[in-house]
């Protein structure tokens, strides 16, 4: 619903307001000794890539000691499709161990987050990563966040477009302040910081510093991907803007422009809800950026500023209807739009493997459970990362399912790169299951002040399970999604999933099922309270009733959704014993 004219702003957009475009006292807060950042900056922190958070494993142990909690800074990068350099890619594995946490986080949306950097070496952490030709601004914030697109290299003209969108409204929607510059960047002949004071006085107008957000920048956070109907690898529908190319003999002829996507949810709060975006509009590729141009600025000149958890677009697309929206948009370019071409997603790729690019050269896909990139006792992940890209040099890709892609591999090459993965004890794609792959975790506990429960660190153990019992019933080449949430704001999109557990309380997930591999479809609640000993038992009951009545080639979110809630319970209820027996012969029989 949108703010009436007399709602008062919410605190953040007064926050916002006062900023200086972004600036706040932040300067102050660098120079402080102080270990954290004060309350307003934290929000205006988020614009600049970077959230404050302690570790919540250590909070009651410190607590005991009479100490603070220990405040740390994650750094989000803003990487569009993607698309790194080795250079690039080596360098945040050794910032990562020179000012994180010795481990680094691939996100769901193609890029990089850095955990554990106090706060003392958060300027040294952005230097550096901006030294690669990098950022972190607009990472995060009431902006356009990091623009997805297919993370496949594919020598075609219609990938080449693909990429091409990506890049150019990456650029288009990027915020224009000088801000983060002056506050970051490092004057490398005198050593000192740009300082914001000093520059300030002589900033343009603000309609020039902003012509495209304003002060107050947008009422809450956007994101958008550009895909082609063959490969919704990039989760297009989950986004609040999607472009789904329109191809016609080998070349992109337009898109279908697709709004109103957002999986954040508040349970407690009924006006809240996850959605998948709707189709507008057709438009030509010389439209698009205007397009995009035109839905950023209806959202931020009509959505809610006074109460952040409806301040997405989809709430305001919800209150108005798409045909009131649509025309709102229409207003702003000042034309008419076409609708949308008979166009549908029908496939998904997670582009792990060996894969040919079409120019004589393959990519290689290696699985990354939950995209955490760490060394242990026995897998020496980092390790094999930082040998194969010495190894190779050349460029890496973030895929969207917190994977890594490495391209441009030559055929004689392929047996040298295997064999560094081989030489580290890292388990290949090849030798992770189809379920495996196909997962999704947030970071959760211990970092994330949003986290309700357990996901990345607990999906593993559930996936070592259901592995076993996958196999058993002859259901492991199956191709269905997992996605696992330590809270409902929903960073691993899990409400279009074939299955997804939202952390609920302590240890206990909401279980949603009946959403698509293809991310078109919302799931629905099968049962809520699931505590972590029933998830495997309560899917393996799923599992159960889909190996006997799924018809013909029917899909696992296609089959719980034909059925609906009650009808699943009921058929789950009629496995009960039949799962008790595969139980008893599993652990008989031991893990195959």
């Amino acid at each position: 619903m949108t703010s009436s004219p007399k709602a008062r702003p919410n605190r953040v957009e007064e926050i916002k307001a006062e900023s200086h475009f972004l600036a706040g006292t932040i300067k102050d807060d660098l120079v402080s000794e102080a270990s954290t950042f004060g309350k307003d900056n934290l929000q205006l922190l988020k614009f600049h890539g970077t959230y404050q958070q302690d570790d919540r494993d250590a909070r009651v142990s410190l607590r005991k000691q009479g100490k603070d909690k220990a405040y740390s800074m994650m750094v989000r990068c803003r990487i569009p499709g993607g698309r790194l350099t080795a250079e690039q890619f080596l360098a945040h594995l050794d910032i990562c161990d020179l000012l994180g946490n010795s481990t680094m986080k691939i996100t769901t949306r193609q890029t990089i987050q850095l955990h554990g950097i106090v706060k003392q070496d958060l300027q040294k952490t952005i230097v550096k990563i901006n030294s690669l030709g990098l950022s972190t601004f607009a990472a995060c914030g009431d902006v356009n966040r990091n623009v997805m697109c297919c993370s496949a290299k594919k020598a075609t003209p219609v990938h080449r477009q693909i990429e091409q969108l990506t890049n150019d409204l990456a650029e288009a929607l990027a915020p224009r302040t000088t801000t983060y510059r002056e506050l970051w960047i490092v004057d490398q002949q005198t050593g000192d910081r740009h300082l914001v004071a000093e520059q300030t006085a002589s900033q343009p107008e603000q309609a020039e510093i902003e012509p495209l957000y304003g002060p107050t920048y947008l009422p809450r956070k956007f994101k958008c991907a550009v895909v082609s109907p063959d490969d919704n690898c990039a989760d297009v529908y989950t986004q609040d803007l999607g472009f789904i190319a329109v191809v016609e003999h080998d070349q992109v002829v337009g898109y279908n422009v697709v709004v109103g996507g957002g999986m954040g949810a508040t349970p407690s709060n009924a006006a809240t809800f996850p959605a998948v975006a709707q189709p507008m509009a057709f438009c030509t590729p010389e439209q698009a950026i205007d397009v995009a141009k035109a839905v950023l600025i209806v959202q931020r000149d009509h959505g809610n500023r006074a109460d952040r958890k409806v301040a997405r677009m989809k709430y305001l697309i919800a209150n108005w209807g798409l045909p009131r929206f649509r025309q709102a948009v229409e207003a702003v370019l000042g034309f008419a739009l076409a609708d949308c071409r008979d166009v549908q997603i029908t496939e998904i790729d997670d582009h792990m493997g060996w894969q040919p690019q079409g120019d004589g050269l393959w990519s290689y896909g290696l699985n990354i459970e939950n995209g955490r990139i760490s060394d242990g006792k026995t897998t020496q992940l980092k390790n094999a990362l930082r040998q194969l890209t010495t190894f190779h040099q050349k460029e890496i890709r973030l895929a969207a399912n917190q994977s890594l892609i490495f391209c441009d591999i030559r055929p004689e090459e392929r047996e040298p790169f295997m064999a560094i993965l081989r030489n580290n004890q890292v388990r290949t794609t090849e030798e992770t299951s189809l379920v495996r792959r196909l997962s999704l975790a947030c970071v959760a506990l211990p970092t994330c002040g949003l986290a309700i429960t357990e996901a990345e660190r607990r999906l593993p153990s559930v996936m070592d399970e259901l592995e076993v019992v996958l196999a058993h019933l002859k259901l492991d080449a199956s191709q269905f999604t997992i996605r696992m949430t330590g809270c409902p704001n929903g960073c691993a999109r899990p409400y279009v999933a074939d299955i997804a557990l939202v952390g609920k309380a302590v240890d206990r997930y909401t279980l949603y099922v009946g959403g698509t591999i293809l991310g078109t479809r919302l799931g629905y609640v099968l049962s809520d309270m699931v505590s972590v000993t029933e998830i495997v038992p309560q899917l393996s009951k799923i599992f159960l009733a889909y190996q006997a009545d799924r018809h013909g080639e029917e899909s696992l979110g296609d089959f719980c959704f034909r059925l609906g809630q009650a009808a699943l319970l009921e058929a789950c209820q009629q496995q009960a014993d039949a799962w008790e027996l595969i139980n008893q012969e599993i652990n008989g029989k031991g893990k195959p």
